[in-house]
């Protein structure tokens, strides 16, 4: 069999190969994935949009007009809940050309026409055009006119088509699921929640258009098996939001359909197998979506990311320090922390970060702070200004663009990097790695999209310091951590130079491991098997860690891992469960606060669990005859009764409000709240119910 392959890169933005089309790292990831591969010596194709700069690509490129031309109009069912005063379905005329550019051994494909050339500055619809504007289904028309292109112009020729982000491809899987010449690999490149939906109708009418014989999902029922107050609360999550009737979950048609599902961290695939440890972890499992994640968790691997070449090949100690800071007006003998991200607040944790340094330089630390919020609009939130301006010479606040070299020299003269991302949203974070590897030592969330930089190890492989995921607008506890973290680290710095410099080499050697070459290995690895006819086989370690005991085979399933999920029958296959090992059990259940799990060990093994530890668990609630809760969990950092808002729909803002912390584990609060969210002081989010009355 020839080893070489075509792969076809499709998703809405591919124009990585020039920075002053970049809108968005995807494209970035693209090219480099992209080029790479193609210099392995296989056959390597982009289809992307135009998006109206095809006269900017003759300016510098050598275009080249095809011999392709599809007119027909695309008929798009619009939600009557949505597009209100609109028809019920809208005709959009296109007439689709396609244009190539052939660049360092890839042929890139632009498709052109009138909706696929609107927004041309920012490519993009905006979110608020739902509704508004049907310039919101240049996404979807794009995806129509790919499918239609790749079908024309590649007809039967065999291709893996590696298509990016649900959201951006869901039609293509399913669109393509009959065709014996394409295979396809859905790439999931953020953490969207995997509940996002589309319209059914929209959905169906499309993949008529394209003549794809696939039977929708069936409607989910309308009243999921939790409580309304924990559906709410999701909302503030950013993890799932609930949909009204006749909507598909855009997730499952790229699972159920595509060939192989393509992450871009081993944390990453993790966090969107199971949601473990956060406030949607109990909801998704009772949810038709979890059933779909197992039953395709087979064609799940992790195809990786990257830090740019370009980055890795400049070398740190070409950068002056003194020169580099003291142009910011900061002091070059002080330790210097970095934080570089797009100015998104709730996403990259930003204002717990301004926050905690206003903190730590309001309590003297003698520190400079580099503080990179990318925004072309700038920085709306007035806080940020406040506390540049408080601390004028200590804190330099940037929004504006700079050349990539500028931000090279700021990272290898600063000795720490902040990135306190939150709700999970990150899953590789390149910035952090660009970082560590000129060896600023990170301090860092502990979110599973990270993990692989190693900032939560133990002290023999740690690359530097963690603080524990947030799932809370402006949280306090965060900045309490970061406050902490910076001043040790500071600490470090002044008082053990040895130990800082080992930290910082870690951290380089960690970082620079991610290389395009590397992610080209494991694409490859995975592609060619898939190319080969090789079928996809569940690794056994995940679903022992997300506690599919179900899927595997009794020689495959380990003690550990039942007690880690309480699965006292997935125990029981392994080995007797006697005394001893229910109180491991019981213990395990405890520190997650599985307080279900605790009770049904006790059930089952009677006296196995003495007094004390039952009184703990029966008595950590107690309602007094005025309503006042006290809650007692010696593991607890925070304690919010969560109420239902006002409707029956799960788009309801629920009311959350914290109990007071008396003393360390204890918290008190008047309530009529039947459910609690507890955060642990691992960073485990997790839910309890309290009986009234």
């Amino acid at each position: 069999m020839d080893p070489r392959m075509h792969i076809i890169e499709t998703y809405f933005e591919c124009c990585g190969f020039d920075h002053t089309f970049i809108q968005g790292g995807t494209s970035v990831y693209l090219w480099n994935l992209s080029k790479t591969i193609a210099a392995r010596g296989h056959r390597v194709s982009i289809v992307t949009p135009a998006h109206g700069r095809l006269d900017d690509l003759r300016e510098r490129y050598d275009v080249e007009d095809l011999p392709y031309e599809d007119a027909y109009t695309l008929p798009v069912p619009l939600d009557p809940e949505v597009w209100r005063g609109f028809p019920a379905e809208a005709e959009l005329a296109l007439r689709t050309t396609a244009h190539r550019i052939r660049l360092d051994g890839v042929d890139l494909y632009f498709l052109a026409n009138e909706w696929l050339d609107k927004l041309p500055d920012t490519f993009y619809p905006p979110y608020d055009s739902k509704g508004r504007d049907l310039v919101f289904f240049k996404p979807l028309v794009f995806q129509v006119d790919a499918v239609r292109f790749l079908r024309s112009w590649f007809a039967d020729e065999k291709a893996l088509v590696h298509a990016h982000e649900p959201y951006y491809h869901h039609l293509l899987p399913a669109a393509l699921r009959d065709d014996p010449s394409k295979l396809v690999v859905s790439n999931v490149q953020s953490n969207m929640p995997i509940t996002k939906k589309v319209y059914a109708p929209e959905v169906r009418r499309m993949l008529e258009l394209l003549g794809a014989d696939v039977e929708l999902p069936p409607e989910e029922p309308s009243d999921v098996d939790a409580p309304a107050a924990m559906v709410q609360y999701q909302q503030r999550t950013h993890l799932h939001y609930t949909y009204g009737p006749d909507h598909v979950p855009i997730y499952q048609l790229t699972a159920e359909h595509a060939d192989l599902i393509d992450f871009l961290s081993p944390g990453q695939l993790d966090f969107y197998a199971s949601f473990r440890d956060t406030p949607f972890e109990e909801l998704f499992a009772r949810l038709p979506i979890a059933d779909v994640v197992r039953r395709n968790a087979h064609k799940m691997f992790v195809g990786g990311c990257a830090i740019s070449d370009q980055w890795l090949a400049w070398d740190p100690a070409d950068v002056d320090r003194t020169a580099v800071l003291g142009a910011l007006g900061l002091d070059p003998d002080l330790p210097t922390f970095f934080h570089n991200a797009r100015y998104a607040v709730h996403h990259k944790g930003q204002l717990e970060l301004v926050r905690a340094v206003d903190r730590v330089l309001g309590d003297g630390l003698a520190a400079n702070f580099v503080v990179r919020c990318i925004s072309g609009s700038g920085i709306d939130d007035p806080l940020f200004h406040e506390v540049a301006a408080r601390h004028k010479g200590r804190l330099h606040l940037e929004w504006e663009r700079v050349p990539e070299r500028q931000v090279f020299g700021y990272a290898a003269a600063s000795d720490f990097c902040l990135f306190p991302s939150k709700f999970e949203m990150d899953t590789f974070l390149i910035a952090q790695g660009e970082a560590m590897a000129v060896g600023s030592v990170p301090i860092a969330t502990d979110q599973r999209g990270m993990e692989h930089f190693r900032h939560a190890d133990g002290p023999g492989t740690t690359t530097g310091y963690a603080v524990n995921r947030s799932f809370a607008e402006d949280d306090d506890l965060l900045v309490h951590a970061l406050a902490a973290r910076i001043h040790e680290a500071a600490a470090l710095w002044r008082e053990e130079p040895a130990r800082y410099a080992e930290l910082s080499r870690r951290a380089s050697a960690v970082a620079r491991v991610f290389t395009w070459g590397h992610c080209a290995d494991l694409h490859l690895a995975a592609f060619t098997r898939l190319w080969s006819g090789e079928p996809a086989r569940l690794d056994p370690q995940l679903a022992l860690r997300h506690g599919w005991f179900d899927l595997l085979d009794d020689e495959d399933l380990t003690v550990d891992a039942a007690v880690a999920h309480g699965d006292l029958d997935a125990y029981e296959r392994c080995a007797p469960l006697d005394d001893d090992a229910a109180r491991r059990v019981f213990a395990a259940a405890w520190e997650r606060a599985d307080f279900t799990t605790c009770e049904r060990v006790a059930a089952r093994r009677p006296g196995a669990i003495d007094e004390a530890a039952l009184a703990r668990l029966r008595g950590r609630a107690r309602v007094a005859p005025d309503g006042t809760l006290s809650y007692r969990l010696p593991h607890a950092a925070r304690v919010e009764a969560v109420t239902p808002g006002a409707g029956a729909n799960g788009r309801a803002l629920p009311h959350v409000r914290a109990l007071e912390r008396s003393a360390p584990g204890e918290f008190t609060g008047r309530t009529d709240a039947g459910l609690l969210l507890l955060t642990l002081d691992s960073g485990r989010l997790t839910w309890d119910e309290v009986r009234h009355g």
